[in-house]
């Protein structure tokens, strides 16, 4: 009787349990992204609770670190055997994270839809050697943003189509006392400024390698830096970009205190937003100026991806993870701060409704964005041209000279 009744006993426990919700996700997740820039931390908390809730059987941990720590935070914890699942990279860095087996090839994962809907330049973010290391997720160029209200007052009629222009613009502003130092740049020793000079080979019509070798240090490469050089120099330049990053730059624009920025897409909306912002409504955008006889636009390919590390115990949850956060669905509730990367997207009204100007300055700019170069080495690159900038700037050394020097230091 007694043991009839125990048998009773747990089988009514086992049916409750089964009729009980799982308290804990069977799958735990590890996701590495960026707190700056293009999505905020809050639309990447909210399209992760959206895809907790369609998929209540993996659970993703979010964790944030800011642009110039995500490399080094994701190879760091590669090396440890552990870390991450999932990991937010740009687009410089696939040749390394392919070569050191960072990353899993997905490439038999990306279906014929995936390649025939998303923007043929969007894939570039992701591949290396004809194999993809991910989805690309955050489509962005640098564009060049200015102060309405200031050029009016200047009695400027549009905004500069070529670099020359806006010197040439930037100096009438300061003459007749608008502002002092009319244009901000983000030339900090960082790779922030390496996305601004890549924007201005890209005009110069410069190269970064041929054959392998370092190529930037004559030609456009040279031009772009003299160019960089002399806008310091004349101080029209806010003298303070040589320590300014990107959000330094939002918020000295957003301060009314430059007429002219080079930045990214996300800048648009929040500079936009009175919450914040003393410009609010007298934002203009365009694509990046071009060079008289050498381009009509220019820009930098700063798109990002998200891919599967090689240390992920649980690959197949992770890439439902990355289609769900890289769907048409999800970028498209969320294209305020970073545009979508499907091409069907730009016709619908819910991306582009109240952003008619910055959708139109995206067709130009995203069709010319120029990589920066594609090499395992490109960490060493970076640095030794980050270095050359700043010695330049700083009157230590010619643009010539600097760049000789950043070439025999590139490791290549």
């Amino acid at each position: 009787m007694l043991k009839s009744f125990t048998k009773t006993l747990l089988g009514a426990a086992l049916i409750g349990a089964s009729l009980v919700p799982h308290a804990f996700a069977e799958t735990t997740l590890n996701a590495l992204f960026m707190a700056q820039a293009a999505y905020s931390e809050a639309d990447v908390r909210a399209m992760t609770d959206a895809f907790a809730k369609a998929n209540p059987e993996i659970k993703v941990n979010l964790e944030f670190v800011p642009y110039e720590g995500l490399h080094d935070k994701t190879v760091l914890a590669q090396g440890s055997g552990g870390g991450y699942d999932v990991v937010l990279f740009d687009v410089i860095w696939p040749a390394e994270y392919a070569t050191n087996k960072v990353l899993v090839d997905v490439s038999s994962r990306i279906t014929e839809e995936m390649k025939k809907g998303v923007l043929p330049g969007a894939w570039t973010t992701v591949q290396y050697d004809g194999k993809y290391y991910g989805m690309p997720w955050i489509l962005d160029t640098k564009y060049l943003f200015y102060n309405k209200e200031i050029l009016e007052k200047a009695g400027i009629n549009a905004p500069p189509k070529t670099w020359d222009e806006l010197t040439e613009q930037a100096k009438t502003i300061k003459d007749k006392g608008l502002l002092a130092t009319p244009i901000a740049w983000s030339w900090s020793q960082a790779e922030a400024a390496i996305c601004d000079y890549t924007t201005l080979v890209s005009a110069y019509g410069g190269d970064f390698l041929k054959d392998g070798k370092p190529a930037f240090q004559s030609g456009g490469g040279l031009d772009a830096l003299k160019y960089m050089v002399s806008s310091y120099s004349s101080g029209l330049t806010n003298p303070n970009s040589k320590e300014f990053l990107e959000e330094d730059v939002r918020k000295v624009f957003e301060n009314g205190d430059a007429a002219f920025a080079l930045n990214w897409t996300y800048m648009y909306n929040m500079a936009n937003d009175p919450k914040d912002s003393k410009v609010a409504g007298k934002v203009g955008v365009v694509p990046a100026p071009g060079v008289a006889g050498k381009s009509e636009a220019s820009a930098v390919n700063g798109s990002m991806g998200l891919g599967i590390t090689s240390a992920s115990k649980h690959p197949d949850e992770a890439w439902k993870y990355i289609t769900f956060m890289t769907s048409q669905a999800t970028q498209n509730t969320y294209a305020k701060l970073s545009l979508p990367i499907w091409a069907s997207s730009y016709a619908d009204p819910a991306v582009t409704t109240g952003q008619e100007e910055l959708i139109s300055a995206a067709k130009v700019g995203l069709a010319a964005m120029y990589p920066r170069p594609t090499t395992p080495k490109y960490q060493e690159l970076s640095t030794a041209l980050q270095q050359a900038i700043q010695e330049s700037l700083l009157g230590q050394s010619t643009p010539e000279d600097a760049l000789k020097s950043a070439a025999d230091n590139s490791g290549l």
